[in-house]
């Protein structure tokens, strides 16, 4: 099942199966009819961006194996809060490099928050349209717009 719903960085797109969130798409259509659990998605992605809501409380299909672990990993930092590549990478016995790439593949970005992932001398990539722009974005929601500097 999927359902649309407008943020201000446009239109996010959120998939369900088996009962958990299973992806969220940045500017694409839906196609379906929704469920309750993608309409309480979207009411906690429209209070996140409101300012309101600091950690999102939905079953998520994060996968197993090193995507689920990393995924797991993105959800445990906190909101306002940032962490290096380089950390993650120590923390979970991988490069700095298959940290990056993994980010880039999260299938559920901003409600697993993989923004709040900075590069050892910079900002690092983000796969949102708009890409860093977007990521500093939602780092001045969260008040982590400090960390930038």
């Amino acid at each position: 099942m999927q359902a649309g719903f407008d943020s201000p960085f446009g239109r996010l797109v959120l998939t369900e199966e088996s009962g958990a969130i299973t992806r969220l798409r940045w500017g694409a259509e839906a196609a379906g009819a929704g469920s309750p659990l993608l309409a309480e998605a979207g009411a906690q992605l429209a209070a996140y961006f409101a300012g309101r809501l600091t950690r999102f409380d939905l079953p998520l299909a994060l996968g197993d194996g090193f995507r689920g672990r990393f995924l797991q990993a993105l959800q445990g930092i906190p909101y306002g809060e940032t962490r290096r590549y380089g950390d993650l990478a120590t923390t979970l016995g991988v490069s700095a490099q298959a940290i990056g790439q993994a980010c880039g593949a999260n299938p559920i970005p901003v409600i697993v928050p993989c923004h709040r992932v900075l590069g050892a001398a910079g900002l690092g990539g983000f796969s949102a349209p708009g890409g860093v722009e977007t990521k500093v974005a939602l780092l001045r929601l969260e008040g982590a717009a400090g960390l930038l500097i």
